[in-house]
């Protein structure tokens, strides 16, 4: 199959896990009406974007993975017949809690899940607390329409992660996301961290040559304005479609499985890798001497 639609659900979250999930089963359903077959769900889309204090009451929202939310949406994907990518807050153990996305075929079987690598700790965004970074490495999945890559969130910063998952052979990265601007900031502040928000993530797929799909949540939380901005880009980085920073919104858009052949020879980054030279990256640093 070469060419196949997309469809990422960006929508506000309120304290009530059982809407928030009716929520996104609708959107689901909305989005398999238009012809998605791959749904991609934003970053802990079942609740709040709870990090934003840290409060021993929301390890509460966690839950065994796979479990009581991949279930659900594990018949409502055979049902559909689509792909669903979701991000959940997993409880592993007593006391061992990870920032997690779950994979489920059309078929609705469970696929497996990706955990989190790179855990952020900012004002607003105390991930450290609630987070164990994950112990998976780094994860592909073959799925009945195309392999997916999943990375989530702050991952989307490092190219090292996305360059792994490329050469495990996804033919999508995707970035569940949760990423927004404080209320008391000024605009052009906020233009420049949506920037570079999005150019980090195109360049990922420029550098592999690979769609790149990025879902984040909308909506004002705690004196955070959740950005929205979703996007689409191919593998050379061009935006094929990009939602608001205001409104939930379902993107489908359908994207061309060969363009990443076309690419990766025009533009042999691949091809022309040392990998010889590169041990340096696994030092935390590289000191003068």
């Amino acid at each position: 199959m070469d060419q196949i639609k997309l469809g990422m659900v960006q929508m506000t979250c309120t304290g009530s896990k059982d809407q928030n999930l009716d929520k996104a089963i609708a959107r689901i359903r909305e989005a398999a009406s238009e012809g998605a077959r791959v749904i991609i769900l934003q970053e802990l889309f079942t609740s709040l974007y709870f990090c934003d204090v840290e409060n021993y009451d929301n390890f509460d929202l966690a839950e065994v993975i796979p479990g009581p939310t991949t279930d659900t949406l594990s018949i409502l994907a055979a049902e559909l017949e689509v792909v669903i990518v979701a991000s959940l807050f997993e409880k592993r153990s007593q006391g061992l809690y990870h920032n997690t996305t779950a994979v489920i075929n059309a078929d609705g079987a469970y696929l497996g899940k990706y955990r989190k690598m790179h855990i952020p700790d900012d004002p607003g965004f105390y991930e450290k607390f609630y987070f164990t970074p994950g112990d998976l490495g780094y994860k592909v999945f073959k799925t009945k329409f195309l392999t997916i890559g999943v990375l989530i969130c702050w991952d989307q910063w490092y190219p090292e992660a996305a360059r792994i998952t490329a050469l495990m052979g996804a033919e999508l990265l995707v970035y569940p996301t949760a990423i927004g601007w404080s209320t008391a900031q000024d605009e052009d502040t906020n233009k420049q961290q949506y920037d570079a928000w999005q150019v980090m993530q195109r360049s990922h797929a420029i550098a592999n040559g690979i769609h790149v799909a990025a879902v984040n949540r909308v909506g004002e939380e705690n004196g955070v304005k959740f950005w929205g901005g979703s996007f689409i880009a191919n593998p050379f980085g061009v935006i094929l479609q990009q939602s608001s920073h205001q409104h939930e919104e379902i993107i489908i858009q359908e994207i061309s499985l060969k363009k990443s052949d076309y690419f990766r020879v025009h533009w042999p980054f691949l091809r022309d890798r040392r990998i010889d030279s590169y041990s340096p990256l696994t030092q935390r640093y590289l000191d003068e001497n």
